[in-house]
């Protein structure tokens, strides 16, 4: 696990050793253990390690025989050994075991379409001198992040934001349709960012920059083939053998390996699974607010599964103090908790290991979020025609918010596309315009929510309303806010983050589950659930999912409400929000007179954000955690 930058300057102009110096030095974090560097003629390339395969050899830029390519990369490629081999048969000569050096080599034996070959998380640069140009790709579903932005005399690419902000002439400036989105949303969908000029590159997508240019294209396409003629028992068997299969590929290293562990069917499951392979170690939070913690779960869970464990109480003081150095690792506002939270539990694995695997994407893939279970209790609405829908909508948004059914009834008359945006709704089009500025409403470039979401549904439109739900959330949730949050909080640690149900391979099989083996007995991820049953404790196997619990509710309410009120008045985004309306939600809110903690939580995660980084009030610098020193045995030199 690294982080990479790349710097190609335009019209040939020479590059500079210190701009990639301090474009490299800024994800610090992402690999305290060495960095490289490769100039020449008008590009140049940056790396960070983390030491995981190959320690001793594994020293990046890597370069072909002839030393006229060279390659930087992110992340683990767990088919490297097969494709090694295969490469070794055809000629090509290595001088590492790294799994990058695999990738270059693969490049120079079919080109483009290497990344179509590979199975793991990456994000990767090549500089070709024969063709003089540079390629590179971020992996099938996005658990590795790449961005790129373009000035005038340059392209820079890089694996975190904060490295293209040291190039000269980048801008520190809020995208405002970014923004905008993100009110509905929680993060910002692919591929803009919450910069303006800053961008992502897809994921399934590569990119060249050739002739002062970058393009993007497509190498892979996430797709469903429902199989209805195979027989549940079917699906139940594969389904068991794919994931053990996946936890086996993502056991490759030569550094400790833990598993993180919260109290529901996923992370028990690859517990569970790796148990099979090695002793393990496990980690879990909890809070000390009744109600938001599982460790009690999570504890009877990894004694059951026999793991070595570990957890960590987190209270509002400490959430509170790390919270502005967390969001610039965060490189963009995320206004989900629990990706703050999942910083600690992360802080906390990184004393004791070095690689951990977690649970995220069986929900996407095996369709496990309860909101999918929304179809089945609205298919009563199924063959009514449109006007009567129509009518039915009409009359039912007149009622008072008092009356029990009112919000059935409206979701009923909506279509699966006018009604779901993804796991999370922050923000509705109505309540948007309380909050925001007259300027952004007037905006010639306002798009509403419905512009993300229509183009995606738009590709699936023979699908059932399960599988186009699924469908949304790969494309958005999953990589705007789950994989996100992952990477991040885990490398502000210095530790690898492996996810193995969000796998190519897991999902050729997954894809192929019918809808009525996902949503069936009254729960969701029906087929995993039975798959994973002889891995789990009994009481697990039918737990409703909450993951890692956060009580912003509660603390907006104490703790947090005087911090809160402080960067209400103090941000200077008064172009962009209605600081009189959040005011009103955040006191309504202490009073009890409705829960408007989401809500508030992300125009609070957004105007520190902007604090940070277009106010520049708080300065973070190149960092590597304490536990990180101490599990290396040594320091940090950062001059």
């Amino acid at each position: 696990m690294c982080g990479i930058v790349s710097l190609y300057n335009k019209r040939r102009k020479p590059a500079d050793l210190d701009t990639i110096k301090a474009m490299t030095r800024m994800i610090l974090h992402r690999g305290p253990d060495d960095d490289g560097f490769h100039i020449e003629d008008n590009i140049a390339l940056g790396f960070r390690r983390l030491s995981i395969i190959d320690v001793a050899g594994g020293h990046q830029p890597l370069f072909n025989e002839t030393k006229d390519m060279w390659i930087i990369g992110n992340g683990e490629v767990y088919n490297y050994k097969e494709l090694q081999a295969w490469l070794k048969d055809l000629g090509h000569r290595f001088h590492t075991d790294s799994d990058i050096e695999t990738i270059l080599h693969l490049y120079e034996e079919v080109g483009f379409d290497a990344p179509k070959h590979l199975r793991g998380m990456f994000g990767f640069t090549i500089w070709d001198g024969r063709k003089q140009l540079m390629f590179g790709a971020r992996d099938h579903f996005g658990i590795k992040p790449l961005y790129y932005t373009e000035t005038e005399d340059a392209i820079g690419v890089g694996s975190e934001i904060k490295s293209l902000l040291e190039m000269p002439g980048v801008e520190r400036a809020v995208n405002e349709n970014g923004f905008y989105h993100y009110l509905t949303f929680q993060y910002v969908p692919d591929p803009e960012t919450m910069y303006k000029g800053i961008y992502r590159i897809e994921p399934g997508h590569s990119f060249i920059i050739k002739d002062d240019k970058l393009t993007t294209q497509k190498y892979w396409e996430v797709e469903f083939k429902p199989d209805e003629s195979k027989p549940f028992s079917y699906f139940v068997e594969g389904t068991r053998s794919i994931l053990l299969e996946s936890v086996d590929k993502h056991r490759i290293s030569e550094v400790p390996r833990g598993a993180f562990l919260s109290s529901g069917v996923d992370s028990s499951s690859i517990v569970g699974m790796l148990r099979t392979f090695e002793n393990v170690k496990t980690f879990s939070i909890g809070s000390d607010i009744p109600g938001y913690s599982e460790l009690e779960y999570a504890r009877r869970t990894a004694d059951y599964l026999g793991s070595e464990h570990f957890e960590v109480v987190l209270n509002a003081e400490r959430y509170m103090a790390d919270l502005p150095r967390l969001i610039w690792h965060q490189d963009e506002p995320v206004a989900d908790p629990s990706a703050i939270l999942l910083n600690f539990v992360a802080e906390l694995a990184s004393q004791h290991v070095t690689v951990v695997l977690s649970g995220e994407g069986a929900d996407e893939f095996f369709g496990g979020y309860n909101i999918y279970r929304e179809p089945n209790s609205l298919r009563m609405f199924k063959g009514m025609p449109a006007w009567m829908k129509k009518s039915m909508r009409s009359v039912a948004e007149q009622l008072p918010d008092s009356v029990k059914g009112k919000n059935f009834l409206i979701r009923g008359s909506k279509t699966v596309e006018e009604r779901f945006f993804g796991n999370a709704l922050i923000f509705s089009e109505d309540l948007k315009e309380k909050v925001v500025t007259e300027d952004i409403l007037r905006d010639p470039n306002y798009q509403t929510p419905w512009s993300i979401t229509q183009k995606i549904y738009d590709k699936v439109k023979d699908y059932d309303d399960v599988t186009k739900m699924q469908y949304l959330d790969i494309h958005t949730w999953l990589r705007g806010n789950i994989l996100m949050k992952a990477d991040k909080m885990t490398m502000a640690n210095s530790l690898e983050l492996r996810v193995p149900f969000i796998d190519p391979k897991v999902f050729e099989f997954a894809s192929t589950i019918p809808t009525k083996y996902k949503i069936a007995e009254g729960t969701t991820k029906h087929v995993l659930r039975e798959a994973m049953k002889d891995f789990l404790p009994p009481e697990i196997k039918t737990r409703p999912k909450l993951g890692f619990p956060v009580p912003t509710r509660y603390w907006l309410k104490h703790q947090f409400y005087k911090w809160a009120k402080e960067i209400i008045f103090e941000a200077k985004v008064d172009h962009l929000i209605n600081k009189a309306y959040v005011l009103y939600m955040l006191d309504e809110h202490r009073e009890g007179h409705g829960d408007y903690s989401r809500k508030i939580w992300t125009i609070l995660i957004f105007m520190l954000w902007h604090q940070i980084f277009i106010e520049q009030k708080y300065h973070f610098g190149p960092y590597v955690s304490p536990a990180v020193d101490q599990r290396r045995g040594n320091k940090i030199e950062l001059g």
